[in-house]
């Protein structure tokens, strides 16, 4: 007996079935451009799992503002049509089984919440640096969704004139030195550049260091959790701890009065997490 877990993304479907902490039987499918095409994938991906293990409920991780209340996903994404409607009731007549959702940075959380970097700790933060600034507040080993399903949302913070997903993506890093530059370069380039003692990137580099400890920093004190966990594809880099407990010093310094310095780790979990969280989220919905 499993579950099967699932993760809604913009151009793909990643799916497996989950059992005693492990994936198996993946499978990725192509993100339809309709609701009804979407429906019918997922008929798709639960026959195929089905086919090799014997299923009790359906896990799913998606982008937006998912209301555990009504079960609807609200906000905006690249799938405008899972939005605003009783998507989980949708589910369950469809599928033929218990269902739950979870946006997809709280997933990735509860997947560290519940076997990863952060199964030691009640309370953490956890930031995903990528495109945008995204995600989650776990208090208690639970998610906090917040009053206006916002909780977690970093990444609209204001960095003086920029938000945060402004500033400390390494996405958006690149995209702003190429239109100064007229060049082609993508994040991870900026950043051999920046090594190599390129000027203008080194000063990107830092605007994004810089702009990442002040959030962390500030958020450690708002909330003060026991850790704050880094995912996203720049947190597989051996130079993101240093640089940024670096950038962390300066401000600890600049405070002054502060007393205690964030305590910061990269996750376990990369392109399982949603994976493994929406389970996790689906066993603690039904326990």
């Amino acid at each position: 007996m499993a579950l099967l877990t699932i993760d809604v993304g913009g151009t793909s479907i990643k799916y497996a079935s989950f059992d005693k902490g492990q994936l198996a039987n993946k499978g990725t499918k192509a993100t339809p451009k309709t609701l009804d095409a979407f429906y019918q994938v997922f008929s798709e991906i639960k026959e195929e799992v089905s086919q090799h293990t014997d299923l009790t409920g359906i896990a799913i991780s998606c982008p937006g503002a998912v209301s555990k209340a009504d079960g609807v996903i609200y906000g905006a994404s690249a799938l405008p049509y899972i939005h605003n409607f009783p998507i989980k009731t949708a589910f369950e007549e469809l599928l033929g089984l218990p269902v739950s959702v979870e946006n997809d940075a709280n997933c990735a959380a509860l997947a560290e919440v519940s076997y990863g970097a952060g199964k030691d700790y009640q309370d953490l933060l956890f930031f995903v640096i990528g495109t945008g600034i995204g995600g989650a507040v776990v208090l208690d080993k639970k998610i906090r969704h917040g009053a206006h399903l916002m909780g977690g949302e970093f990444g609209f913070m204001l960095m003086g004139d920029n938000t945060l997903s402004v500033d400390a993506s390494p996405v958006r890093m690149a995209q702003n030195y190429n239109t100064a530059h007229n060049t082609t370069y993508n994040g991870q380039e900026i950043f051999a550049l920046a090594e190599g003692g390129d000027q203008a990137a080194q000063d990107r580099v830092a605007t994004l260091f810089d702009s990442l400890a002040r959030a962390i920093f500030n958020l450690q004190y708002a909330l003060d959790p026991e850790i704050i966990l880094l995912g996203g594809g720049i947190s597989q880099a051996d130079f993101l701890i240093p640089k940024l407990q670096a950038a962390l010093q300066v401000v600890y310094d600049k405070v002054g009065i502060a007393t205690m310095m964030p305590k910061i780790a990269v996750c376990e979990f990369q392109n399982d997490a949603n994976l493994i969280g929406a389970a996790a989220d689906f066993l603690a919905e039904n326990s």
